[in-house]
């Protein structure tokens, strides 16, 4: 990508290092809040009303404001846990694969894509700032397919699959309400143009050039199965491999063994 190397060297200074950990310790932040104050949530949510009314904050700490979604008891800080490790390892296969300001760039066109979806649409979407795992998540699974997580600790299952099943939930999420499938767009526009349609580039050049090498094989083999043939016998390169041939000053082609005078 030209285009992002040139930014890179201009605009450097908007690298952020282990962005995604920081992310998901702002969760671990604001579920501690809301074990003390359990309403703090409704003060970081998206509220358009109030953010045009001087609360200008909720523009941007809704992406937290859900820390809590699964509960506050053991369930809940059971899968926040899991969540937290999983972003750090996402964090660093993606700063790997892409760099770190690559992959901080990813991470601020999902914020703003989740803005602009917000400010979009009618309702918000609730838990929307989980969007920013999910798009990593199917950034990872596109990068690295085989990587294998052990489900319930014990069954190891590729990330690809996993990554088609949520997919596939999420699609199937919006069928009730379609319009929402902007919001979807805008809150995965990050891979899309970082990971989704570089992938599907590269599987179609994969697919031409084995169709080019396909038709390349079947011509090579109607054109004729040997370069070299006596005139006198017959006898190929492929029918005797140790058998040599000289060109003859009439201009055929001979085995040594009928080679003319």
């Amino acid at each position: 990508m030209l285009f992002l190397d040139k930014c890179e060297r201009k605009f450097g200074w908007l690298s952020f290092p282990g962005l995604l950990k920081y992310y998901a310790l702002f969760h671990v932040l604001v579920y501690l809040l809301q074990i003390v104050n359990p309403s703090i949530g409704e003060i970081l949510d998206f509220n358009r009303a109030k953010i045009m009314n001087g609360e200008v904050w909720r523009a941007f700490t809704f992406l937290f404001a859900d820390s809590g979604s699964g509960g506050l008891g053991a369930f809940g800080a059971l899968f926040l846990f899991f969540m937290v490790m999983i972003a750090f390892m996402m964090n660093d296969s993606l700063e790997g694969a892409w760099g770190a300001f690559r992959t901080s760039i990813f991470h601020y066109t999902a914020f703003v894509g989740l803005i602009l979806a917000n400010f979009l649409y009618p309702v918000p979407m609730p838990s929307s700032g989980f969007f920013v795992y999910s798009s990593a998540f199917f950034a990872f699974a596109t990068l690295f397919p085989k990587h294998e997580f052990m489900m319930f600790l014990i069954i190891p299952v590729q990330v690809r699959w996993l990554a088609i099943l949520f997919g596939a939930l999420l699609i199937i999420g919006i069928f009730p309400n379609p319009i929402y499938f902007g919001f979807l767009l805008l809150g995965f526009a990050n891979y899309l143009l970082w990971a989704g349609i570089p992938a599907l580039r590269g599987q179609a050049r994969v697919v031409k050039s084995v169709a080019r090498k396909r038709q390349f094989d079947k011509h090579k083999l109607n054109d004729g199965e040997a370069f070299h043939r006596c005139k006198v016998c017959g006898r190929t390169e492929l029918s005797d491999p140790e058998l040599e041939f000289r060109m003859a000053g009439d201009g055929e082609e001979y085995c040594v063994d009928h080679l003319p005078e």
